[in-house]
């Protein structure tokens, strides 16, 4: 680091946990965050003002009067920009030093895998089960930690699914695909907009804390967050041995 990144990082510098080999870290490490909306929106700004060198956004919608209520990475001017690329400039604008890569895509299959493979951190900033699941497919493939957030009226739930670990669970064993779940839209049951801020920040922390080796991460744990009464809640989450999944996952990603 130069003189100027010390002085920018200082602050964590200053955390025995981080220090200068811990801010280091995260310069060198590459999120992936798909989704530039509610939640993608804080997690990507904590991420670049705290100095991860290289944040890649995946989107493929365009900014919307309705995303302004919560969706804070965007502005009024920005209207009908793709969101990657609104989400590029704010990044740009408060952390000019690190790389951002905007992909205007839906991403799904080899191209998903080899997003996952490129990165040292996932961050699952979706809103359906389908991507969820798919992007936990390729991250138990690729060996990589995901961070998986959600948000819905004045509920919240935050999980880490780190299959390096071998008796750590993969989103399949806690919501099966087969499960029945039905998605629900912000756009017809509403979000409550501090909400994905709290969640998004917290998907932030953990993984710069992954990234950082810093802590005890969410593995294993379901956070639970009642917004009415700011109510935080946890279950333990236990590897499912028969998840279609992750079963039969190398021993070599520990």
């Amino acid at each position: 680091m130069n003189d100027h990144q010390l002085l920018r990082y200082s602050r964590h510098i200053l955390l025995d946990d981080i220090g200068i080999d811990g801010q280091q870290r995260l310069l060198d490490a590459h999120a992936l965050v798909i989704g530039a909306g509610g939640l993608g929106s804080p997690a990507a700004l904590y991420l670049a003002s705290g100095g991860i060198g290289h944040i890649t956004l995946v989107d493929d919608d365009e900014v919307d009067l309705t995303n302004l209520q919560r969706q804070v990475m965007h502005t009024s001017e920005r209207i009908g920009q793709p969101k990657v690329e609104s989400g590029r400039a704010a990044l740009l604008a408060i952390n000019p030093e690190i790389e951002v890569t905007a992909l205007r895509e839906r991403v799904a299959g080899e191209r998903l895998r080899e997003l996952v493979r490129s990165a040292t951190v996932v961050l699952d900033c979706t809103d359906n089960f389908a991507t969820r699941h798919a992007i936990n497919r390729a991250c138990v493939e690729e060996g990589r930690p995901l961070v998986s957030g959600a948000a819905i009226r004045f509920d919240g739930q935050l999980a880490v699914f780190d299959t390096r670990r071998p008796e750590a669970p993969c989103y399949a064993c806690l919501f099966p695909e087969d499960s029945g779940f039905e998605d629900v839209a912000c756009s017809t049951m509403g979000v409550f907009a501090p909400l994905v801020g709290v969640v998004g920040a917290m998907q932030a922390a953990e993984a710069m804390k992954l990234v950082a080796g810093i802590g005890e991460p969410l593995a294993g744990r379901l956070l639970l967050l009642d917004g009415r009464a700011m109510d935080w809640s946890t279950v333990r989450v236990a590897r499912n041995p028969s998840c279609p999944v992750c079963a039969n996952r190398a021993i070599a990603h520990e």
